[in-house]
C-alpha cells in the first residue's frame, strides 16, 4: 500500500498526509523520552472500622472512594487515590507524554 493510495482512501491529498506525518514526528523529541520503573500491585482494601450510628443523614456518612481514573486510550487508564501527589502524577503522565 502506498501513501498516496492511503490518501486517496482517506479522500485526502497525498501532501497533506505527508505533513501530518511530519508535523507529528517534529512533535516527537526522541531524546526526552525515558522509561520508568513501574510496579504493579493489587490494590489494597480499605480497613472496615466499626463506628456508632448517628443521626447524621446517610449521604453525610458515607464517603467515596476518591479514585480519580484517567483514560489514556487504547485500552489503557491510570487509576489514583484522591490524596495521590500531584507532582508526581504530573511526572508520571510527563513522562507517558500525555500532559
Amino acid at each position: 500500500v502506498t501513501a498516496s493510495e492511503v490518501a486517496r482512501s482517506a479522500g485526502i491529498h497525498v501532501s497533506q498526509l505527508f505533513r501530518w506525518r511530519k508535523e507529528l514526528c517534529d512533535r516527537v523529541d526522541v531524546g526526552a523520552t525515558q522509561l520508568v520503573p513501574v510496579e504493579i500491585v493489587p490494590a489494597a482494601q480499605p480497613p472496615v472500622v466499626e463506628t456508632p450510628a448517628s443521626s447524621a443523614s446517610p449521604n453525610r456518612r458515607r464517603r467515596k472512594s476518591g479514585i480519580i481514573e484517567i483514560e489514556l486510550g487504547g485500552g489503557r487508564r491510570v487509576r489514583v487515590d484522591r490524596d495521590v501527589d500531584g507532582e508526581a502524577l504530573r511526572r508520571v503522565l510527563d513522562a507517558l507524554g500525555l500532559r
